[in-house]
């Protein structure tokens, strides 16, 4: 999965001003060298995050499922994702 590109970043930054609900003392500014900072970040870690999959996983799923997988956690880990089961 490439790096996002300055529409895309922007993009996010939109939906992200749009959807946040909590008071901001930064600038848009701001959020988008974030949304810059963090993308590239995934971008280093990749790797990182690869390896520290199960081997079973790690080998049957395709990147999307890998990248899916986290975004799922971390949506769930910031109360963003309800599970049926809950």
């Amino acid at each position: 999965m490439p790096l996002l590109d300055a529409t895309h970043r922007a993009r996010t930054a939109a939906q992200w001003m749009r959807e946040n609900t909590t008071t901001c003392t930064f600038t848009k500014a701001s959020l988008h060298n974030a949304i810059g900072a963090a993308d590239q970040w995934v971008e280093d870690n990749l790797a990182s995050f690869n390896n520290a999959l199960p081997a079973g996983f790690k080998a049957a799923a395709t990147a999307e499922q890998k990248a899916d997988l986290l975004g799922f956690l971390l949506w769930r880990r910031i109360g963003k994702l309800k599970a049926e089961e809950d």
